[in-house]
């Protein structure tokens, strides 16, 4: 029988947040294979995310709320099982696409295995651990649903999108930690966010962004579809709204820093982002 602290630390959920990459990758292609990226997504939000989150969490033994659990169950040896199983079932879908998406997905399972796995523990060094997060969750994940989902094999993965898809990551990763800086430091975790602190921490997320939509801009001007970029401003209005007034709010109150708002925050930049890239997406395949 299928633990409760097993369902619900697998956090499937949270593929949710990670999932605009998956929409941004998709609309940089221009002749998609349906039934491949259909089985991409299958393996990435479903089997892939969720063991990588199971797994953390199994290391972790968490107390304190985690991203999309307020109060966390504890781990149990099913769901360490739950995990390998998910790892080895992803990797074996992921030969029906190609060995190089395999590759890829081998490749992201392993490096998150060291961000999580005690004895290394990349996720205790604030630097080490930020650049793994990024690459694997922004570049790696853009560039395995580009050549999945592409029918043309002859064509080559736009540097923009890896590199947008990576800052996007990397502006919005940080503050995930925001919240959470007393449970890391007892763990013996040191993050990018506190080593930023929390002002530091929406300064340096409103940068990467910034930085994010410049690249965007640039790529969108070059191809002569600067209407994707505005639509896509547009959408992120809400996102940066709440940003600055969360922004606002945390400098009179540091306690404002906490769990609810980093998930309203998380909720309304996923949602929005997620409808960005897929009208983009649908624009694009008109």
């Amino acid at each position: 029988m299928v633990q409760k602290s097993t369902i619900q630390l697998l956090r499937i959920p949270f593929s949710f947040f990670l999932m605009p990459v998956f929409w941004f990758a998709l609309s940089f292609v221009e002749k998609i294979n349906v039934p491949d990226t259909v089985l991409l997504f299958f393996i990435i939000h479903l089997l892939v995310y969720p063991a990588s989150n199971g797994y953390n969490s199994y290391m972790d033994k968490d107390t304190t709320s985690i991203g999309g659990i307020k109060n966390p169950l504890q781990p149990t040896n099913q769901l360490f099982v739950f995990t390998v199983i998910m790892d080895v079932a992803a990797v074996l879908l992921s030969f029906f696409i190609s060995p190089l998406t395999a590759a890829c997905i081998f490749t992201y399972i392993m490096f998150s295995r060291l961000y999580s796995y005690r004895r290394i523990r990349l996720k205790k060094y604030a630097l080490a651990g930020y650049l793994i997060v990024i690459l694997n969750q922004g570049a790696l994940i853009f560039f395995t649903v580009f050549n999945a989902a592409n029918n043309d094999a002859d064509t080559v993965v736009p540097w923009a999108g890896g590199i947008c898809a990576t800052l996007l990551i990397g502006g919005f990763y940080p503050i995930t930690q925001i919240y959470q800086h007393k449970e890391d430091r007892n763990d013996d975790v040191e993050t990018i966010s506190m080593l930023l602190g929390e002002t530091g921490t929406f300064i340096f997320c409103g940068i990467i962004y910034a930085l994010a939509f410049l690249i965007l801009f640039i790529y969108f001007l070059s191809v002569n579809k600067l209407l994707l970029f505005f639509i896509l401003f547009i959408f992120f209005i809400p996102v940066a709204i709440y940003f600055t007034v969360w922004f606002l709010q945390v400098n009179k109150n540091a306690a404002c820093a906490d769990f609810k708002h980093t998930m309203r925050m998380n909720k309304i930049a996923s949602a929005c982002t997620n409808m960005a890239f897929i009208t983009i997406l649908i624009l694009n395949q008109l």
